[in-house]
């Protein structure tokens, strides 16, 4: 504890303060703690995002498959599909108040045939629609041989 102590002159009280010092070093130890647990997460990620920031490519550096750049997308909306296979879109209204599954899964195993090295595809739905939609959609990508799929945010455009 530190101890101030002053001494009254000429008949004047004699004044003790006792200052506490515990609240200050606990406060102290927990910012040190603090800042050492920071810059060790702020180094981590600097590590991270310094290895691909400036785009180093090495012999391990992957090849994209030829069939990279076509983009395969599917729209689930209220009226039925729309299925986006590089620049041709196909629509796939619905049937008797059904989605088609069945000519989703034919024009998908159309573009497998066209695209044999191509296993991506997104899919983007309306928010309005029930879940159960995109996981049906995303079955059908499986069953015709797109195993990963992507999911897009914001509904179809």
């Amino acid at each position: 504890m530190a101890h101030i102590d002053t001494g009254g002159g000429k008949g004047g009280r004699k004044v003790s303060l006792e200052l506490n010092l515990v609240p200050f070093i606990d406060l102290m130890s927990v910012l040190i703690t603090f800042l050492l647990i920071t810059a060790v997460w702020s180094q981590v990620s600097m590590i991270q995002i310094g290895s691909s920031l400036y785009g180093k490519r090495s012999e391990q550096t992957p090849t994209p498959p030829p069939d990279a750049d076509t983009v395969l997308k599917l729209d689930i909306r209220a009226n039925g599909y729309l299925l986006s296979i590089g620049k041709q879109v196909i629509n796939i209204p619905m049937a008797q108040s059904e989605y088609d599954d069945v000519g989703l899964v034919a024009q998908l195993e159309k573009a497998k045939q066209l695209y044999p090295n191509k296993v991506d595809a997104a899919i983007a739905m309306s928010d309005d629609l029930p879940y159960e939609r995109l996981i049906r959609g995303m079955d059908v990508f499986l069953k015709a041989g797109f195993p990963q799929i992507s999911v897009l945010t914001g509904g179809p455009n």
